[in-house]
């Protein structure tokens, strides 16, 4: 069966999985850590996405962006590759592909999701057990959020200012939420999610969405988005 083509719908959320080949590592030091997060900085403002959140791990990395346009999250992601790649093989005398195939790419409804997989992006690093607290992690944007550094590569969204009134309201908010960590089910679906392509949401939200699109965005027979729930523990 064809792959399906990936989801990408401007003005909504995005949750992006890129890995690399064979799992092998794509960052090796701080200097390949902070170039690609140069380059994310720099191909998002060229390409008008929005990034509300990152985690850049040793072999794979997440991002969560809304794209204003159409092709801008598409034209970000092959931009980024082509450029980080380039830089990895000169500085590490190697050659040949540094991906593990096309990018993992999936929409979210926000009001459900954007916090939820903030937080799952931020204990990314705890689940590896590479550092006991989601702070202990310089290569995410939970330093960001939580009021610790400033990262000029990061665009709030609407749901992350409403956590408070004050930016010290909003990080106590946010951290706290980073605290509770969410629930393994809700972790599966944000996972599964992204590695499938396919929405993740409520049933009004996945209708909505298809109406926009003719690419089928929910498992299950076209024209007939199966219920959150079902979505949700797929």
């Amino acid at each position: 069966m064809a792959r399906l083509p990936r989801l990408t719908l401007p003005g909504h959320l995005h949750h992006v999985i890129q890995r690399g080949n064979n799992r092998q590592p794509i960052f090796v030091d701080s200097q390949d850590f902070e170039t690609m997060r140069a380059l994310l900085a720099d191909k998002a403002r060229m390409h008008g996405v929005a990034v509300h959140a990152y985690v850049l791990m040793g072999n794979h990395f997440h991002l969560l962006l809304t794209p204003a346009t159409q092709d801008g999250l598409p034209q970000l992601m092959q931009a980024l590759g082509r450029r980080y790649v380039q830089y990895f093989n000169r500085r590490h005398a190697r050659s040949g592909t540094l991906w593990e195939g096309r990018y993992r790419c999936t929409v979210l409804q926000a009001a459900h999701y954007l916090l939820p997989c903030m937080v799952y992006l931020d204990l990314n690093p705890v689940r590896a057990g590479l550092v006991a607290q989601a702070a202990d992690y310089p290569w995410s944007s939970h330093g960001h959020w939580t009021g610790l550094r400033n990262d000029r590569l990061l665009t709030p969204h609407a749901l992350y200012w409403a956590l408070g009134n004050t930016p010290f309201a909003r990080e106590a908010a946010y951290a706290n939420l980073v605290q509770a960590g969410i629930g393994p089910q809700e972790q599966a679906a944000l996972t599964a999610s992204a590695l499938s392509g396919w929405a993740l949401g409520e049933a009004a939200f996945i209708a909505d969405l298809q109406k926009l699109t003719p690419r089928r965005i929910a498992r299950g027979q076209a024209g007939r988005p199966r219920k959150a729930r079902e979505i949700d523990s797929s």
